[in-house]
């Protein structure tokens, strides 16, 4: 599958039209931004690195049942999806403090959530993505209250299945951000999954394995990513 015009361009990939409607190009690149695209480096072969982490995650999803939008990985750097209809709205689990809720909170990082915490946020840059309710979400028209139950409920299910997988590799999954979007009338899952919008932490030493490497200033972000993938069993070819 060829791409071919540039559909848009994100903060780490660009989406490109094909021949069939249904199907775009994603193309993973190396820029790695932070406080919401305020600071952007590259990181040489940071896009070919979470493009095989991301279609990893995707299959296992899908092969738990999680509806996603992955088709296959074309090559280092890109993968074709199916086209969605985006929903504006990241859902985010917590199952430990970290990141903006000890900000806003004043709760301890690393306070444990038992249940996971569920919070939406308004996909915009402009606005520092604020925090949102499915009020919001419905009056607005971002989506209906049905769609938001499956969000809800398909967002909680890809918590258990990597919850488990990443506990068996000694991280626990701190916390992370799906998307999702429409395809035929069905909510599908979105975007990506990988060290980028996840937090991971080793659980014998507490060390950051995901992006806050870059955030916090820490060094070693790519060796970060590429261990945990290691640690998946994820076999590189790039």
């Amino acid at each position: 599958m060829n791409a071919l015009e540039l559909l848009y361009r994100g903060k780490a990939k660009s989406a490109y039209l094909t021949e069939d409607q249904d199907l775009l190009v994603l193309k993973f690149r190396d820029d790695t931004s932070a406080f919401d695209g305020e600071i952007i480096v590259q990181l040489p072969e940071k896009g070919a690195v979470n493009n095989q982490f991301n279609a990893f995650i995707m299959s296992k999803l899908s092969e738990n049942g999680i509806p996603t939008h992955y088709v296959e990985r074309l090559s280092a750097t890109d993968v074709l999806v199916k086209r969605l209809d985006m929903i504006p709205v990241e859902c985010v689990v917590r199952n430990q403090a970290a990141g903006s809720i000890v900000r806003r909170l004043g709760v301890e990082e690393g306070m444990a959530f038992d249940p996971p915490l569920f919070e939406l946020f308004l996909k915009n840059d402009a606005l520092n993505d604020p925090m949102v309710t499915e009020h919001h979400v419905e009056a607005f028209g971002w989506a209906n209250r049905h769609e938001m139950a499956r969000m809800y409920e398909l967002t909680l299910e890809a918590n258990t299945i990597l919850k488990g997988m990443f506990d068996n590799v000694g991280l626990e999954l701190v916390d992370f951000k799906l998307e999702f979007g429409r395809f035929h009338g069905e909510i599908v899952l979105g975007d990506e999954f990988s060290p980028d919008g996840c937090r991971l932490w080793d659980k014998s030493t507490g060390e950051k394995k995901d992006k806050d490497r870059f955030r916090q200033n820490l060094g070693g972000v790519l060796e970060a990513y590429r261990e945990v993938a290691v640690r998946l069993g994820i076999v590189f070819d790039t």
